[in-house]
């Protein structure tokens, strides 16, 4: 690989700010804000708006309203009358 073309590879905490999860993970991201990590090291905190605590194909709770709302709208026109 050439030498200093690609981005800086380091240790960053991501939290999901629906259910405040944190995890340390490897990443090219940085950020402004820092948290103290359980290993007593400051990292770089990235706040992301899902992760796999809270998206629904992971925890089991995917809802399907829309779906339920074209059925619906599909009996309304061409359901008996």
């Amino acid at each position: 690989m050439k030498k200093g073309i690609h981005p800086d590879y380091h240790k960053v905490v991501f939290e999901d700010s629906n259910t405040g999860y944190k995890f340390l993970t490897g990443s090219t991201a940085t950020s402004d804000q820092t948290i103290k990590w359980e290993d007593g090291n400051t990292y770089p905190l990235l706040i992301v708006e899902i992760s796999s605590d809270s998206h629904p194909f992971y925890t089991g709770k995917e809802k399907f309203n829309k779906a339920e709302g074209a059925v619906e709208r599909f009996n309304k026109r061409y359901g008996k009358k």
